[in-house]
């Protein structure tokens, strides 16, 4: 009975393992509820809650979940001065890179509109409150749902393990109902995103610029997309071995700029660092320069540090060593240099700020608050308004 209960503590482990590997990589945003949890709610005692719809016309176009669900979307409709202009905001949530991952994903709310929550608080860039979102409180605000797991690219499906690798459909399934309702006569549209969503808003970007006719004034915001293709502690590429898989897995190298494709490999082409320097509508990029989910997942992950020498200071920078301070700087140089050509053009804008930080346009107390990360006595909300003008 002993050597019975030994076993199943051992099995217990390595699933648990297992999972938090799987998070490492997956989870590249806090949750709406862990959001609200870490302070979103002491700014925003009443925060807008609104509903979720799906996309009907969705299926028949093949625009579905990784289980074949339906995609959906969260829209609060503009008023007044704002009521033509619109807000797309892409969600975030990692990716998955082989059928196990994508199949333990197709069961949580990143892959089935089944686990969705009906309903999610509008905080940050998409309050609806003019003290807390004072340039976009009253435009058409939407948050598009992420369920493919490829940053909204993929197109193919593996049928032994009834997955649907739908990504390029729903992106665009979902702009053409939104369209439908209204969008087509934007005077004005942002497309924006936060990590995986980021990275998605930069490769759709031209893509949602021609959507419009010229007269639109259209521009794209990439929140913490700016995934740097870096070596990890270990020296190897974390992050590019995982990316590896998801393009092979999910067909995403038919849907990559071909500006690039012609130039480089699929995988290289699903990295910003190279993409951002041929996008033609203006974009803004925000991003931390110790991108805490990069520090953790793609530079420090547990694959990397099997010793654990970086286990403190992976979830708490306090904790560093001079040496690891010295190689957590060298990202940050990096992140710099990568962006260095990008920030001379003047159709381009940029927030760099250095905290360990993720995703910052949809937690109020980063977005626009007494107390948000300021460039330049420039707070985020502010900056954004002043390059984006």
């Amino acid at each position: 009975m002993m050597k019975l209960s030994w076993v199943w503590i051992v099995i217990a482990i390595a699933f648990l393992q297992l999972v938090t590997g799987f998070l490492d990589f997956n989870e590249t945003e806090l949750s709406l509820i862990e959001a609200y949890d870490y302070g979103v709610s002491k700014l925003n005692y009443n925060p807008l809650m609104v509903g979720l719809t799906l996309i009907a016309s969705a299926s028949a176009k093949g625009a579905v979940c990784l289980d074949g669900t339906l995609p959906g979307y969260h829209w609060h409709r503009g008023y007044g001065s704002g009521a033509n202009n619109w807000l797309i905001h892409l969600e975030g949530g990692g990716w998955c890179n082989n059928v196990r991952t994508c199949v333990y994903r197709k069961k949580t709310r990143r892959g089935s509109s089944t686990y969705m929550e009906k309903q999610i608080p509008f905080t940050g860039i998409l309050s609806d409150k003019a003290d807390q979102n004072p340039d976009f409180f009253n435009w058409n605000r939407v948050k598009v749902r992420y369920c493919d797991g490829a940053s909204f690219t993929g197109d193919t499906e593996n049928k032994a393990a009834k997955l649907q690798f739908r990504g390029q459909r729903i992106w665009l399934a979902a702009t053409e109902d939104l369209m439908s309702r209204g969008m087509r006569n934007a005077k004005q549209a942002l497309l924006s995103g936060c990590s995986a969503g980021g990275l998605a808003s930069i490769l759709h970007c031209d893509e949602f610029r021609n959507m419009f006719p010229r007269t639109s004034k259209v521009k794209c915001l990439s929140d913490a997309g700016l995934f740097l293709d870096a070596v990890d502690v270990s020296g190897g590429r974390t992050l590019r071995s995982l990316y590896n898989g998801v393009v092979g897995l999910q067909g995403v190298q038919h849907n990559l700029p071909r500006i690039c494709t012609i130039h480089r490999d699929p995988t290289s082409c699903f990295f910003p660092q190279n993409l951002i320097s041929n996008i033609r509508t203006p974009l803004f990029i925000l991003n931390a320069a110790y991108d805490s989910w990069q520090i953790q997942s793609s530079i420090a992950p547990p694959s990397a540090d099997p010793h654990g020498y970086w286990h403190e200071c992976r979830l708490n920078h306090a904790k560093c060593s001079a040496s690891q301070m010295r190689f957590l700087q060298g990202f940050r140089i990096e992140m710099l240099n990568v962006i260095k050509g990008f920030s001379q053009s003047r159709e381009n804008g940029l927030f760099i700020n250095s905290c360990f930080a993720h995703c910052q346009t949809e937690r109020q107390d980063t977005w626009f608050a007494a107390n948000s990360p300021e460039i330049r006595n420039k707070p985020l909300e502010i900056g954004i308004l002043t390059e984006q003008a």
